[in-house]
């Protein structure tokens, strides 16, 4: 494990489940108990802050994660710093050796 992930800031990453809603349909949310508690090294990616009132501040991050987490897509959610973030892309799987071997998320924060 690297030492930014090791020694890195806490973060809770929740799960996906799929479930029924009332209509019959199936949707995938983010499971309400249980989520992941991990120790994540966070990479600043872009962020745009809103000048005028209307416009939306946008707030992109890395997250690198170790690589045994589970059930975790886009319509998971991530709590970091105080603030709620979506993912915003698929996780990406990087293998290499043991020590190496991680996830990353892309994580926006929500408004």
């Amino acid at each position: 494990m690297s030492h930014q992930r090791k020694r890195g800031q806490r973060a809770r990453v929740w799960k996906t489940v799929q479930t029924t809603d009332r209509r019959g349909n199936h949707v995938t949310r983010a499971e309400p108990s249980g989520p992941h508690e991990v120790r994540a090294a966070f990479i600043p990616q872009r962020s745009a802050r809103a000048e005028v009132p209307g416009q939306q501040q946008i707030n992109v991050t890395r997250m690198i994660v170790p690589p045994d987490l589970e059930d975790v897509n886009l319509w998971s959610r991530v709590e970091w710093n105080g603030r709620q973030w979506d993912v915003v892309s698929p996780p990406q799987y990087h293998h290499g050796t043991r020590r190496t071997r991680h996830w990353s998320l892309d994580i926006r924060e929500r408004p």
